[in-house]
């Protein structure tokens, strides 16, 4: 699903998903949905909201900055570094291409830790509406 020309969000949830707009974000997909085989995957391409950066100033590509949130049975029994050196192998050498991806931004979690997250986020809205009902 395509949002804006600023941000591209492409979200999986049990293998169904619309396809992303942009040849860097088709190569992550195919990367990440391969090796890792999520659950949820999301795509947002912040290149954009940084493009008049000086470091970008002389950059061949439009698609440099990339927030991914993974939740994948993979990452199970490894702790947030090893996850990130997992999807870090997997993009390797769009990190290492002059042009490539310049900052990758990672959420990575297994499914569990997406279910009490989810769990967590509808109880604080509960608790908001009920403080609000209450004034």
């Amino acid at each position: 699903m395509s949002t804006t020309p600023v941000e591209d969000t492409m979200r999986l949830k049990v293998r169904t998903s619309s396809p992303p707009s942009s040849p860097l974000s088709k190569l992550i997909t195919r990367q990440i949905t391969k090796a890792l085989n999520p659950t949820t995957l999301e795509i947002h391409n912040d290149s954009a909201l940084h493009s008049h950066h000086r470091a970008m100033k002389d950059s061949v590509s439009k698609e440099t900055h990339f927030r991914l949130v993974i939740t994948s049975e993979a990452f199970k029994s490894k702790m947030q570094p090893a996850r990130h050196r997992m999807v870090y192998a997997l993009l390797k050498e769009e990190l290492d291409r002059a042009g490539g991806i310049h900052a990758l931004q990672l959420k990575t979690r297994t499914p569990e830790e997406e279910e009490r997250q989810i769990a967590r986020e509808e109880e604080e809205r509960g608790q908001e509406i009920a403080s609000v009902e209450k004034v």
